[in-house]
């Protein structure tokens, strides 16, 4: 099995358009049913074994809690209740659309009252069209899902490792609807100043200064193909400047910032390649802690920050 395997954007363009829209109908009920959580922590999804999970929702008015999976082993859409109670559909063969109609229904059958409150694409070029009447993305290659899959858990695997080297506040590893990647976000937890203009999504996001790491599949508009990245927020200045690893990552421009770049097919190949990613993301948050003044004292090693564990031989 090929861990990192080839996934060029136009390889599976339409596919991909096809299926963010699913993610983001399924997210925006999740939105509506689940908590509040500082940072919208609570909207992502999350992996599992054959896919990706809403995680639990709710309790609904009348108690009701359910769970929404992708299954991209089998590739079916899964809600699950608390009460045993559950239903399934193929994500083959559906428009926006069709998805959209059946996941509705699928709801409203198992008793869920919960539908999306902006029934839009959410930063998409058909943001002002209803996932409704949206016939033109009705692509399901399972073949490049199941790549998807596989190259979405081998980052997670990656992402996790990179967590446990931070002792501060630090974020879970999530996938986002919204733009299609999957990160985590180290916090040095200094509040950020932000004026009344600036939307409520971004307020909450970047309410405390934030390194965010991550990998996102390419599109049109930013970086056309597979890469992981990292910034800082806000932006120190000189960041540009500073050094990365492995030598191939790169510092780009875009909306009047900096993020770090590794391009996916610049490593995916190579026999180490999962510790030339960690290289990568340990080299840009070093950038970006050391000229916003991080705290020094917050890395650890393999997520352990008891003294005693770390000075303790290693036993079977």
């Amino acid at each position: 099995m090929e861990l990192f395997p080839a996934l060029p954007r136009e390889s599976w363009a339409a596919t991909k358009e096809t299926l963010h829209r699913f993610l983001q109908i399924v997210g925006k009920v999740r939105l509506a049913a689940s908590v509040r959580r500082n940072h919208w922590w609570n909207v992502p999804f999350h992996l599992t074994g054959n896919g990706i999970t809403t995680r639990p929702s709710g309790p609904l008015v009348d108690g009701t809690v359910f769970t929404v999976d992708f299954d991209f082993t089998t590739h079916r859409l899964r809600v699950l209740t608390l009460d045993g109670r559950h239903a399934s559909f193929p994500l083959t063969g559906l428009s926006v659309g069709d998805f959209y109609r059946v996941f509705t229904a699928t709801l409203a059958h198992l008793g869920i009252s919960i539908v999306p409150e902006h029934p839009y694409p959410f930063d998409l070029p058909d943001a002002a069209r209803p996932f409704a009447e949206d016939e033109e993305h009705h692509t399901y290659d399972s073949s490049a899902v199941a790549r998807y899959w596989t190259v979405l858990t081998q980052v997670m695997l990656v992402l996790e490792k990179y967590a446990a080297g931070y002792s501060g506040k630090t974020s879970p590893v999530h996938h986002f609807w919204h733009t299609f990647d999957i990160a985590v976000t180290r916090f040095s937890d200094r509040h950020v100043a932000q004026g009344p203009s600036t939307d409520p999504v971004t307020r909450e996001a970047y309410s405390r200064e934030v390194i965010s790491s991550g990998f996102w599949f390419g599109d049109e508009r930013s970086y056309p193909e597979p890469a992981f990245y990292s910034y800082t927020a806000p932006e120190p200045d000189g960041l540009e400047l500073q050094p990365l690893e492995p030598a191939t990552a790169r510092w780009t421009t875009g909306s009047g910032s900096h993020l770090a770049l590794l391009p996916y097919d610049d490593v995916r190949t190579r026999p180490d390649a999962f510790v030339e990613i960690l290289r990568f993301y340990d080299s840009a948050y070093a950038a970006g802690a050391r000229l916003a003044g991080w705290p020094t004292d917050q890395l650890c090693q393999d997520g352990v920050t008891d003294p005693q564990a770390r000075s303790a031989p290693r036993t079977s």
